[in-house]
This record gives C-alpha cells, sequence and structure tokens, in this order.
C-alpha cells in the first residue's frame, strides 16, 4: 500500500452520556474511502477531531503524517471539508464565497480568483457563479460546498453526507463528482454516508462504523460480490391497476422469482430479484415494456446499513463458533 492517508489508534471521544467514538482504530489509504454509518454511528465527530477541531477523549490519530493533537492548523491547510448542514451566505454569489475560502485558505488575492473559477467550472457552477446563493437548488448548494473544500487544491478532502437532500439524478452526479476529484486531481478523499449502496459505486475502500465502532473495513469489491439484489418499482395502469402484481406473475412466468420488497425505508410497491447478469437486466425491461407499464426505477439495492450489521454480527459468531471449535 502506499502512504497511509490517514491512522487512528485506540480513538476514543466521549460526552456526559454518549460515547461517540470507542477505541477507533482504522487505516485508510490514498483514494476515495467510504464512511459509512446510521446516523449518530460518529462520522461526523471523528471528522472534526482529524481536521483537529475537537480533541479526542484517549488515543491518538494522525492525518497526512500529521498529529491532529498538535498540528490542526497545518492539517487544514492541506485537507478541504465539506460539511454535511447548509451554512452558506444566501446574499453573496458563489465565486465571492469561494474566493472568500480560498484567500482564508491563504491563497493570494490572483490565485484565488483563477482557482475559483477554475473549481466553480469543475464542479459544474461555472455559468451560475454570480448568481446569489440563496437563490440556488440544493444541488447547486451541495455543488458550492464542494467547490469550496477543493479550491486551496488540498491532497485531502473529507466530505460529510454530500448526498444528503439531492434527487437520484443529483446524487449520481455528486457521486461522479466525487469519483473524478480522486482520478483528476490525484486528491484522496473521505466520504461519508448512511447508505452502503451509495458508496459501493464511489470508492475503493469502506470503512463501516457502529456505535462509535469499527465494524468492518475492506475493499469495495468485498461489499460489492454481496450486492446482486435488484429493486424494481413500476408505475400502475388502467389496464394493470396493480402493476407490480402483473411484473411478478410475468416474471414468474418465465422463470424468474421475485420478492416483496415494500418494507424497505423509503420503499413503495418494490420487487426483488436475484440479477444473473446483463440478461437479468433486458428481461426485467422486456417485461415491463411488455405490459405498456412504466419503470420508476430499476437499480441494484441499496443496502440499508443495518443489514450490514446484522450481517456482521452472524459473521462474527460464526468466527467465534470456529475459534471455539479449534480450542477444543
Amino acid at each position: 500500500m502506499d502512504v497511509t492517508v490517514i491512522v487512528t489508534e485506540s480513538l476514543s471521544k466521549r460526552f456526559p452520556r454518549v460515547t461517540a467514538l470507542d477505541r477507533l482504530s482504522v487505516d485508510v489509504g490514498p483514494g476515495v474511502t467510504g464512511l459509512v454509518g446510521a446516523n449518530g454511528a460518529g462520522k461526523s465527530t471523528l471528522i472534526k477531531i482529524l481536521l483537529g477541531l475537537s480533541p479526542a477523549s484517549e488515543g491518538r490519530a494522525e492525518v497526512l503524517g500529521l498529529d491532529v493533537a498538535t498540528k490542526g492548523a497545518a492539517i487544514r491547510e492541506r485537507v478541504g471539508y465539506m460539511p454535511e448542514h447548509d451554512c452558506l451566505p444566501p446574499d453573496v454569489s458563489a465565486t465571492e464565497f469561494v474566493v472568500h475560502m480560498a484567500r482564508m485558505s491563504g491563497l493570494p488575492p490572483t490565485a484565488a480568483r483563477e482557482r475559483t473559477a477554475d473549481t466553480l467550472r469543475h464542479v459544474g457552477l461555472y455559468e451560475e457563479r454570480y448568481r446569489p446563493i440563496g437563490g440556488y437548488s440544493t444541488g447547486m448548494k451541495q455543488r458550492v460546498k464542494l467547490a469550496q473544500a477543493l479550491v486551496h487544491d488540498p491532497q485531502l478532502v473529507f466530505l460529510d453526507e454530500p448526498t444528503n437532500g439531492l434527487d437520484p439524478v443529483g446524487r449520481d452526479d455528486m457521486l461522479g463528482l466525487i469519483r473524478r476529484i480522486h482520478t483528476d486531481f490525484g486528491i484522496s478523499v473521505l466520504v461519508t454516508s448512511h447508505l452502503l449502496g451509495e458508496l459501493e459505486r464511489t470508492c475503493d475502500h469502506v470503512v463501516v462504523i457502529d456505535g462509535g465502532k469499527l465494524l468492518r473495513s475492506s475493499s469495495t469489491t468485498d461489499f460489492t460480490q454481496t450486492t446482486t439484489t435488484l429493486a424494481i418499482e413500476v408505475t400502475d395502469t388502467d389496464e394493470h391497476p396493480d402493476g407490480t402484481r402483473a411484473v411478478r406473475e410475468a416474471l414468474h412466468a418465465r422463470g424468474v422469482d421475485t420478492e416483496d420488497g415494500s418494507g424497505l425505508p423509503g420503499a413503495g410497491h418494490i420487487l426483488l430479484l436475484t440479477a444473473q447478469g446483463e440478461q437479468t437486466y433486458d428481461l426485467v425491461r422486456d417485461v415491463i415494456a411488455d405490459l405498456g407499464l412504466g419503470l420508476v426505477r430499476m437499480e441494484q439495492r441499496r443496502h440499508h446499513i443495518s443489514e450490514v450489521f446484522t450481517d456482521s454480527d452472524e459473521n462474527r459468531d460464526e468466527a467465534r463458533k470456529e475459534a471455539v471449535g479449534h480450542g477444543s
């Protein structure tokens, strides 16, 4: 592995009534790394500690070889940060705001303006750069936040829930931008999300935390091998008032079993089936077209984070049984 970008050793952060991080030890290499956890899992707390903005209760951490306890200012010069919550002034333009953030990072005025124009072009806001931010859509605001994180040409960026509030198209656009930060500019990325499926397509490596503890850290391919479940949602028509049922029956007639996915978070009438390569996608499209139904979505199912925890618990139990078996 190349040089390690982030290292934590037994890192803990305790508040009066809650432990946000619990002896977290993890190494993060270059590239795009996803930090996954349910809301409240400790993701934002970890980022604040790594930026030197909040002291750890115990343990240690380094970012780009710098100790977070003593070198916070030096870390923030080399690291970009896109916060989760909206923090943008509505009355100024994207250009004014990003130039201001570039100047705060130590760039001289001319360089700040040049870098701002380049960065806003990169995130797709160049045409809108002089409009007040208050009139921007959620997706545009997220892009402004991304631009200010990139404007001082950092070695590493922390992106906290960058797809929050975006529709599926906006989410895909943002994930594409994040991927290009590394491929086009060689900047390493730590991106947080509570959706594992979202990060599988974007990241080289995924770190999962729960209750402030490390649950799993592995390459994305280890995760994606388990995500061949396809989720399908269709519209109803006068001819087929229950479109979902019509699709289920038509697929069943062709030897494809489905199950009901309506219990999924945010799901309506959703069918789940196991994809056997590209031909499954083609079959589903043909069936839906033959029935004259509209396809609302067809996607690799986004794992709800709790499933990773369930899987992980089972694996841990198996490992424990094996260890006990060998020990006897």
